[in-house]
């Protein structure tokens, strides 16, 4: 079957829609939301399940209103999610654009982050099918928006947990090292850190350093304080939240240390208000932007405005997310 000209089509009547990489909080509202769009235009939609391995494999599910109901306030994703190694590959994506070719979709949007977006380049540009891009992580590590979907709820889901450490910390005067997850972005960890009032913060940004964290100790002990918390991206530097807390212990043999690292938990929950109503926006953006003619782009929020960023301008530029201001209260915050 020849694959059709997309350049040549006058109007886009099916839209697939599909999550892929790391499920985060609110990924289901943008779902909804896409499909009840795609549905006040009079067009039809196809959930692909399990992303790119779901477009290769052929397994696709015909979406109505009905479809959607009640799950706004769901975490995860109905559209599952997975790894797909054969979309790398030529003849993986050849089988993902027949699959897609024979259920009749003449767009696509994709729900994920920087792998994600990728692939859908990737593809959009071999076979020229229209793709439109939501950024969904908690990491809040992608270009073109100040806010990815579900870091908001996975900030409230670390504060919560620090709030319960801090009261067992205080109870036997103890030292934790709390990890969240961020390999390459602190975003969670500062925000999170300075919300819940940790005494110190470790980023893959800031060059803190063992003998920096020490100094905070010490500090800490100066102003007698009997309990501390120390949040530590996953990303930092020094070694990892286990090799930090040895350190501290052996610098302080006196403290009682204890590491807690909340990995998964924070990518689970009902998505926070902020992000339903953001992947809600997001999902209305993205179809409506497809039909205006607009293509291999990510949505995104700048301010209180949706805007659109071409996926290479996305891909290709890497930006300081932590917040000056908020890195410099966290220093004060912690004397």
């Amino acid at each position: 079957m020849e694959p059709k000209n997309y350049t040549d089509l006058k109007k886009i009547t099916k839209i697939g829609v599909f999550t892929s990489g790391g499920d985060a909080p609110g990924m289901n509202a943008a779902i909804r939301a896409v499909v009840r769009t795609a549905i006040y235009n009079d067009l039809e939609v196809t959930g692909i399940y399990r992303g790119y391995q779901g477009m290769i494999d052929g397994d696709f599910t015909a979406m109505n209103r009905r479809s959607v109901s009640s799950i706004i306030q769901k975490g995860g994703t109905i559209l599952k999610s997975a790894r797909c190694l054969d979309f790398r590959t030529k003849e993986g994506r050849q089988q993902a654009f027949d699959n897609i070719q024979k259920e009749g979709i003449d767009a696509l949007v994709a729900i994920g982050g920087d792998g994600t977006f990728t692939g859908a380049n990737v593809f959009s540009t071999e076979f020229n099918i229209p793709v439109m891009c939501i950024p969904g992580t908690i990491d809040n590590d992608l270009y073109g928006s100040d806010y990815t979907l579900g870091y908001d709820t996975a900030n409230n889901t670390v504060i919560e947990a620090i709030d319960k450490i801090r009261d067992t910390a205080s109870s036997h005067n103890r030292v934790f090292f709390v990890e969240v997850m961020g390999r390459d972005s602190g975003c969670i960890a500062l925000n999170a850190g300075v919300g819940g009032g940790a005494e110190a913060i470790l980023l893959p940004e800031v060059n803190t350093g063992i003998d920096g964290l020490v100094e905070e100790i010490e500090f800490a002990e100066e102003r007698q304080k009997t309990s501390m918390i120390v949040i530590i991206a996953e990303g930092d530097k020094n070694g990892g939240v286990y090799q930090v807390s040895k350190q501290v212990k052996e610098k302080f043999p006196h403290l009682d240390v204890k590491v807690s690292i909340l990995g998964h938990l924070q990518r689970g929950g009902a998505p926070s208000s902020f992000d339903r109503v953001l992947a809600t926006r997001m999902g209305y953006t993205a179809v409506n932007e497809l039909l205006k003619g607009n293509t291999r782009a990510t949505v995104g929020l700048r301010g209180t405005a949706m805007i659109t960023t071409p996926l290479e301008e996305a891909l290709n530029t890497k930006e300081f997310k932590l917040d000056e201001e908020l890195l410099e209260i966290a220093n004060i915050m912690n004397k």
